[in-house]
């Protein structure tokens, strides 16, 4: 359990490179097992990476026996009436809620605008002598994000949004010091702003209501004013600072490591090419413009490598639950008022589901399921929590790398 107050928190936090179990994870399954106990940032938390267990925590239902926890820091950062600390009902229609912007219903109406920003940035990038991939890709999401939420436009206010913003990310998984200079305490001035800027938005849009086109903000307006809607100011706060972050954190990082994953393995590369210029053949013979929902359905090998490269990178690296009362399970007992982790990574390279775990193979995926969750899958959490934003991250996956492709060229990947 480590010392007193801070237990293992400081060997927890130690980062590392590799795309392995991380050196703290497999230090203690090598000497305790699959489950084991350890403390972090002042919790005792049992640490998962058994699939029955796993499988267990994730059951749904009024009698679940594990709810969802987080640390107090992290409610500070995401804010205490965000999605993720809701159950029952209200989960359920904060869910509702991101799908009418997030869901595949609405992103079909938006698939036309993603795909034109998409190819105006490729242009753009196309006569640079170079591009940091990751920073380029999350300003191009961040601003589609922005402007469809909150229709801004100014260049000066996005870059001050998305700075904001950069400043949350960079202290948002780190030691929860709130002293000035400090990660997490810059981590919370961004929230800070952020948070500020969106009040002062709502606060123009209930003096002077917009008029013709509605973007997110104001269907979010219309529901805290309708007598039937459950949401509150403070809900509506936390949803609309947590959704551009959702939008383009997780999906830079996964195009990124995609196009990482590629450039060091030509067969997929060549295999994820031909699929796509095969859609261009058929799309210039019949004479229809841009990519259609019904294309990027059929992008089967596309969505093989958007699966492994989730797989391989664990963007998330943990799910809590609150154990509710005493649970035994496998000759464990695991005491009420205690924290279960479980630990997507090890799942992810479980040797006896995934052959050769730590290889890059999309091909490991055809034949199965690749839009669901499961016990040896958790990129997009498990159950009801499943995330409502995969399907934007995979639609943004199959048009960036679809006209990257079919249309350019690069010559290092560094």
């Amino acid at each position: 359990m480590g010392l007193p107050i801070i237990g293992e928190t400081l060997q927890f936090f130690v980062p590392y490179t590799s795309t392995d179990i991380s050196p703290f994870i497999k230090k203690r399954i090598q000497r305790y097992g699959p489950v084991f106990r350890t403390s972090i940032v002042g919790h005792p938390i049992i640490v998962s990476t058994d699939p029955e267990l796993n499988s267990l925590v994730f059951k749904q239902g009024a009698d679940s026996w594990f709810k969802p926890w987080y640390t107090d820091s992290f409610s500070e950062i995401i804010g205490s009436e965000s999605l993720m600390f809701h159950e029952g009902f209200l989960h359920k229609y904060i869910r509702g809620l991101v799908r009418e912007r997030f869901g595949p219903d609405s992103l079909k109406s938006l698939l036309v605008d993603l795909e034109g920003r998409t190819r105006s940035h490729l242009g753009s990038w196309s006569v640079l002598p170079s591009v940091d991939l990751k920073e380029a890709v999350s300003v191009m999401l961040h601003g589609f994000a922005v402007e469809k939420l909150y229709s801004f436009s100014d260049p000066e206010m996005i870059r001050g949004h998305k700075q904001s913003y950069d400043a949350f990310l960079r202290g948002l998984i780190s030691f929860p010091l709130n002293i000035p200079g400090t990660a997490y305490w810059k981590c919370l001035q961004g929230r800070k702003w952020a948070v500020k800027t969106i009040k002062k938005l709502m606060e123009e849009r209930t003096e002077s209501p917009r008029m013709g086109e509605r973007d997110y903000l104001d269907f979010v307006m219309e529901e805290i004013d309708s007598s039937e809607s459950p949401l509150t100011e403070k809900m509506a706060t936390d949803l609309l600072f947590l959704l551009p972050f959702a939008a383009f954190e997780s999906t830079s990082s996964t195009i990124v490591s995609a196009f990482h994953y590629l450039t060091a393995h030509p067969a997929a590369l060549a295999e994820l090419t031909r699929e796509h210029e095969g859609i261009l053949k058929r799309r210039e013979e019949s004479g229809s413009g841009g990519i259609s929902w019904r294309e990027y359905k059929s992008m089967t090998f596309t969505h093989m490598v958007t699966n492994e490269t989730l797989r391989l990178t664990n963007i998330v690296p943990g799910i809590f639950r609150k154990v509710m009362k005493d649970v035994e399970v496998k000759g464990y007992l695991i005491p009420a008022g205690w924290t279960v982790m479980v630990y997507p990574t090890a799942a992810h390279l479980n040797p006896s589901v995934y052959d050769d775990p730590l290889s890059f193979n999309p091909w490991r995926w055809e034949g199965q399921k690749v839009n669901s969750g499961s016990e040896n899958f958790m990129a997009f959490g498990g159950g009801s929590r499943f995330c409502s934003g995969a399907e934007f991250v995979k639609l943004c996956m199959a048009i960036f790398f679809h006209h990257l492709v079919t249309k350019y060229r690069y010559v290092q990947f560094d």
